[in-house]
């Protein structure tokens, strides 16, 4: 009996510290519970989720309340990042993305901003003058095609040979028809520089942006012949340098001729002093239009012969000459004819 007294004694005494433990381990949970409680808010593709959480980690509070993040996708905090109340989570889903490029189709999921970032994300190169369609600035959309030309530019030099010019001159000297090689050509040469620009490895330009002359080519030189040849039916062949039709009337030294008879003075003498002459086998003397044929000058008169213009007469003006003859029967056999007068060279 004393022993139960005693029992419900110290119970009585011992309750008020019972209570006080219990309602320390209650107090305890709830600062516990309150201090790791989260609220969290997600924007998926900028629409907003409210999520509550327990969790320290942002990957393990998203698994939590079922938020997939794909392994393209793009979170801001970092997924291993610590979390704390009200924090904001921003999360850009991958889209599917094709890329054309070296020959090939990629298929990708990206999450960058624009084009530019997604290539350089994936490791792809862009060379100085690559070309992008769309434009590097477009932003990624699911479905996007993204084309890739490969551009390349190659400077490239060439010796190339500089054809020579060739220059006709006139040579007196040479038959008419003729030809002589004076100095023979030499060709030239330069350097090109051309600009070509490739597109996937196929040639799209070509442009000549040098050409530099390191050689210049020697003109080659044709003396061409101007000398005509007249062959008569009998003797040989004439060379002259000019050819004229002139009326011909022939002349003695007699007075019906020359208004001077033998033992005057001057008589058969010619203008420029020397005695007038019918020579079959040279030179006969004839009387022309110095301002037409200067005096001095050899020529071939067509149906007479080699002559000089030795003599002049009153009549004789312009396209007439006088051929000389010894007797007035081979000048009233001459008559008065139109001839070929040959210049001679």
């Amino acid at each position: 009996m004393e022993k139960l007294k005693n029992s419900i004694k110290s119970y009585f005494s011992n309750g008020p510290k019972a209570i006080f433990i219990v309602i320390l381990i209650l107090m305890i949970s709830t600062i516990i519970i309150t201090s790791t409680r989260k609220t969290l808010y997600v924007y998926v593709d900028g629409k907003e989720k409210k999520i509550t959480t327990f969790r320290a980690n942002l990957k393990n509070a998203l698994v939590a309340n079922s938020i997939v993040v794909g392994p393209k996708d793009k979170t801001t905090p970092g997924l291993d990042s610590k979390i704390k109340n009200k924090d904001k989570i921003y999360i850009k889903k991958a889209v599917n993305v094709e890329v054309n490029v070296d020959g090939k189709k990629l298929v990708l999921q990206s999450a960058e901003k624009d084009i530019e970032t997604m290539l350089a994300e994936e490791g792809i190169k862009l060379n100085e003058y690559d070309k992008v369609s769309p434009s590097k600035e477009d932003p990624l959309k699911d479905g996007l095609q993204v084309a890739i030309t490969r551009v390349e530019t190659k400077i490239i030099k060439e010796s190339k040979s500089i054809d020579y010019a060739t220059v006709l001159k006139k040579n007196n000297d040479l038959e008419e028809g003729r030809k002589k090689v004076i100095q023979e050509g030499k060709s030239g040469e330069k350097v090109t520089t051309t600009r070509v620009v490739y597109e996937n490895g196929k040639e799209v330009s070509k442009k000549v942006i040098s050409e530099v002359v390191t050689k210049k080519p020697v003109e080659k030189v044709v003396a061409m012949g101007t000398l005509g040849v007249y062959t008569p039916s009998r003797g040989v062949s004439v060379r002259y340098s000019n050819v004229m039709k002139m009326r011909a009337t022939a002349y003695t030294a007699d007075y019906a001729s020359t208004g001077k008879s033998p033992g005057d003075y001057g008589y058969g003498i010619t203008a420029t002093g020397t005695v007038a002459r019918r020579n079959h086998g040279g030179y006969s003397s004839i009387a022309v239009d110095p301002r037409v044929i200067p005096l001095g000058t050899k020529v071939y008169v067509e149906g007479y012969g080699y002559a000089i213009a030795e003599d002049t007469g009153g009549a004789i003006k312009g396209d007439r000459i006088d051929v000389f003859f010894d007797g007035n029967n081979e000048v009233y056999n001459w008559g008065v004819k139109w001839v070929n007068v040959y210049i001679l060279k």
